[in-house]
């Protein structure tokens, strides 16, 4: 994969990077939750976000592309450095809870149906110091997970601090806007810092450059929807006035549906400004 391509390509990257932690580390709360409840975690989901080299999962897939993006670019910021780093930390810690998973979804069974006909059979004092290494193997699963957490955490900071260089990617833009609660709820009380550190003191950008990618991949009235935002935002704001606007244009242009769907929208930013 050439450099040229990669940077040709660049705002999709860091598009995809940051949607695939975020549906990463919801993935890996739900199971961290789990265990806290229960002990355990779901080896089939963390097996499945790794995968395989034949058919890699979402974890792997975060990795290949913090790599394409991050490491091989020799003018990227520490803070890329540092990101593509923290991501692949987690990959392998993943590796390591994957088969303590295993070990103790399938081997504490077997020991547990031993136990009896081992002492029937007069080898308990053999079979039962074995109940030792369970113990062990959920211990490395805590060290892991709070290993994992750890790392999470740091990436959320790394994000806030990479996500400047991005200001004006409307991809980035379109998934701040379309998957805002996955991104609410992955980054917590961070989410605030992390739209100041891309959009400064001009929260509406991010609605505008949404409604711009919005709009040129055809989804006007999700656009409209993200441009109404911006101008309620910013009652002041010209660039998201006249960006409302153009899609208005644009949806009356279309169909008569999509006509009524614009008054509606219209109506109701009419009414909210009012």
């Amino acid at each position: 994969m050439s450099r040229r391509w990669i940077e040709a390509n660049r705002e999709e990257f860091a598009r995809d990077i940051m949607r695939d932690f975020c549906m990463v580390s919801s993935i890996l709360e739900e199971q961290f939750a789990r265990f806290a409840d229960s002990g355990a975690v779901s080896f089939t989901q963390v097996r499945d976000l790794l995968g395989s080299s034949m058919n890699k999962g979402l974890l792997w897939r975060l990795k290949d592309t913090a790599h394409h993006l991050l490491r091989t670019d020799a003018q990227a910021p520490v803070v890329a450095k540092a990101l593509d780093w923290a991501i692949s930390y987690v990959f392998h810690e993943c590796i390591k809870l994957k088969e303590d998973a295993y070990q103790q979804q399938h081997y504490a069974p077997l020991f547990l149906a031993m136990e009896q006909p081992a002492a029937e059979d007069g080898i308990q004092d053999i079979v039962e110091p074995f109940s030792q290494l369970l113990g062990e193997t959920r211990e490395s699963m805590s060290r892991e997970i709070a290993r994992i957490s750890f790392l999470l955490a740091r990436c959320k900071t790394l994000f806030c601090i990479y996500g400047a260089h991005h200001r004006q990617n409307r991809l980035l833009a379109r998934l701040f806007y379309s998957r805002n609660t996955l991104v609410r709820n992955v980054f917590g009380k961070d989410y605030d810092t992390l739209i100041s550190s891309i959009y400064g003191t001009v929260p509406e950008e991010m609605y505008i450059l949404a409604a711009e990618g919005l709009s040129e991949g055809g989804r006007l009235d999700e656009a409209l929807e993200a441009a109404t935002e911006a101008a309620q935002l910013n009652s002041a704001c010209t660039r998201a006035a006249a960006m409302r606007q153009h899609i208005e244009e644009l949806l009356m242009d279309s169909s008569p549906r999509r006509v009524k769907n614009c008054d509606l929208v219209s109506s109701k930013s009419r009414d909210v400004e009012t």
